[in-house]
C-alpha cells in the first residue's frame, strides 16, 4: 500500500495489514481508492525513515508492465505491479473512421472544408498518435507512481528488432542498410515474440523451442525471417526436411499466413523506445538494459513470463525474494469525446449529446459504489458508472453491466481518470491472457 505524509509527500510503502490498523485507529485517511493510497495525519517525512523504491518498466505495443520494488545489495522484493492495457488499435480505428467520413463528405460535394496540403512539416521526434499514446501512457503512470512512492531510479527494457538484417539473412554493413530496413536485434527473440512462445505445429508452451524452416533449406528454402517458425524438439525432428504442407496439412495455411505476417508490435516498440527513454531520463535517473538480460534474470529466478514479472526482472540483480500475488490492470478507456453528435454509418449526425458531462454530481467513468435495497438489482455494485440526465445510471462491474440504478443509491469512490481498473492474479494465468 502507498503511504503519504500529512503534506502529501510519499513515504515508504507499507503492508495492507499495517494500512488497515492505521485507518482503524484514525491515524490515516484514504487518499485514493485505486490504486489504494493512504495519507497519515500525524507524520511528516522528516520524522520518517524512507529508503526509497525503484521502478522496472517492460514496454510493449499492447501491454506495458510496471513493477515497484525495493533493492538492497542486489536483492529485489516486489511491492506493487500494474499492467497497462494500451488502446492504440482503437485510436487507429477512430482515426481511419474520421478520415473516411471526411473523404466521403468531400466526394459527395457537401459543404465541408477542402483537404489540406500534404507539404506540412513535422517537428523532430514526431510520433504517430497511436505510438505517442504508448509513450505518453507509460510516462503518465511513471509520474503517478513517483507522486505516491519515493522513486529513486527507473530501469527500462530497450529492445531493438533489426528487421532489415533478418530479412536479408546475412550481416549488413555501411551502405547496405540503404537497400533495406532497420538494425540490431536477436532472431530468436523476434520469433518468440511473434509466435507467442509456442510451437506452431502442436501449440505446446513451456518447453525448449527450436527454429525451424517452413520451406526446408535442402529444398531451396532461405534463412529469411518470413521462412522461420518455432517448433518443439519432437515436431522439429518429425518434420525433418519435409514441406509444411506434407507434415501438417491441416495447419499449413495458418502457419504460412502467420509466418509471413508483419510484426507490427515490434515496429511500434522500435519506434517509441528512444522517445520513452529520453522522457524517463528527464524525469528520473534511468537505466536501460536489453531484453536478453531480462530473460536471463527471469530464467535464473525461475519465474514465469508475464509483463509485470518481466518489469521486475529488468536491470542488474542477483535474486528476487518476493513477488506480488495480485496485479492491477489499468485499461486505457479515454476521457470521453468533444463531439456533441453521434454519427450514423454514413457519417451524418443522428443524435445530439448534452452540453454538460456531469449529472447529479456524477460523470461517466467515475468509480462508484451503489447499494440498491430492493427489486431485481438489489445488493452492492462497485464499478464504473455511465450517467444519464434522467438519473437512471448503468454500472459496469467485474461481473457485467447493471442497468437502471437510481442516482440516489450511488456513492462516489473516485473521479474518472481515463482508466478502467481490474485485478488479476500474478503468474502463468495472467501470462495466458
Amino acid at each position: 500500500m502507498f503511504v503519504l505524509d500529512k503534506h502529501g509527500i510519499p513515504l515508504q510503502p507499507t503492508t495492507p495489514a499495517r494500512a488497515r490498523k492505521l485507518l482503524k485507529k484514525g491515524r490515516a485517511v484514504v487518499h485514493r481508492h485505486t490504486p489504494f493510497v493512504i495519507r497519515l495525519k500525524d507524520r511528516v517525512v522528516a520524522d520518517s525513515e524512507v529508503d526509497g523504491v525503484e521502478l522496472g518498466i517492460d514496454p510493449g505495443s499492447k501491454h506495458t508492465g510496471i513493477a515497484v520494488f525495493t533493492a538492497v545489495a542486489g536483492e529485489r522484493r516486489g511491492r506493487f505491479a500494474v499492467q497497462l492495457d494500451h488502446r492504440g488499435a482503437t485510436l487507429r480505428t477512430k482515426l481511419e473512421q474520421r478520415s473516411a467520413y471526411r473523404r466521403g463528405r468531400r466526394a459527395r460535394n457537401l459543404r465541408y472544408r477542402a483537404p489540406r496540403f500534404l507539404n506540412r512539416t513535422r517537428p523532430d521526434g514526431w510520433l504517430a498518435p497511436t505510438l505517442h499514446h504508448l509513450a505518453a501512457t507509460t510516462m503518465s503512470w511513471t509520474a503517478r507512481l513517483a507522486r505516491w512512492t519515493p522513486v529513486r531510479a527507473v530501469h527500462v527494457e530497450r529492445v531493438a528488432f533489426d528487421t532489415h538484417a533478418i530479412s536479408a539473412g546475412r550481416p549488413l554493413e555501411g551502405a547496405e542498410y540503404q537497400h533495406g530496413t532497420l538494425a540490431g536485434t536477436e532472431i530468436r527473440e523476434y520469433l518468440l515474440a511473434k509466435f507467442g512462445r509456442a510451437c506452431v505445429y502442436c501449440g505446446v508452451t513451456g518447453v525448449p523451442l527450436n527454429i525451424d524452416h517452413v520451406h526446408p533449406r535442402s529444398r531451396g528454402g532461405s534463412d529469411r525471417v518470413s521462412n522461420l517458425v518455432l517448433a518443439c524438439i519432437p515436431c522439429n525432428e518429425a518434420k525433418s526436411n519435409r514441406p509444411v504442407e506434407e507434415f501438417a496439412p491441416k495447419r499449413a495455411a495458418d502457419i504460412l499466413k502467420r509466418a509471413k505476417a508483419p510484426l507490427r508490435n515490434a515496429a511500434a516498440v522500435n519506434s517509441t523506445r528512444w522517445a520513452l527513454w529520453r522522457a524517463l531520463d528527464s524525469m528520473l535517473p534511468t537505466h536501460t538494459v536489453s531484453g536478453g538480460r531480462t530473460k536471463w534474470n527471469r530464467t535464473k529466478c525461475r519465474l514465469p513470463k508475464t509483463h509485470t514479472l518481466d518489469a521486475l526482472n529488468v536491470g542488474k540483480l542477483d535474486t528476487i525474494t518476493e513477488t506480488v500475488t495480485t496485479v492491477l490492470v489499468a485499461g486505457c478507456a479515454g476521457r470521453g469525446t468533444h463531439a456533441r453528435t453521434r454519427p450514423d454509418k454514413h457519417g451524418f449526425p443522428r443524435l445530439r449529446m448534452p452540453r454538460k458531462k456531469q449529472f447529479f454530481g456524477f460523470a461517466t467513468g467515475d468509480l462508484v459504489r451503489a447499494v440498491v435495497p430492493t427489486r431485481k438489482n438489489a445488493g452492492p455494485h462497485t464499478g464504473r458508472v455511465a450517467v444519464r440526465a434522467t438519473g437512471s445510471f448503468n454500472i459496469t462491474t467485474a461481473h457485467g453491466t447493471v442497468q437502471g440504478i437510481r442516482h440516489k443509491h450511488v456513492r462516489l469512490l473516485q473521479r474518472a481518470d481515463g482508466y478502467a481498473y481490474t485485478t488479476q492474479p500474478e503468474g502463468p494465468t495472467a501470462a495466458a491472457r
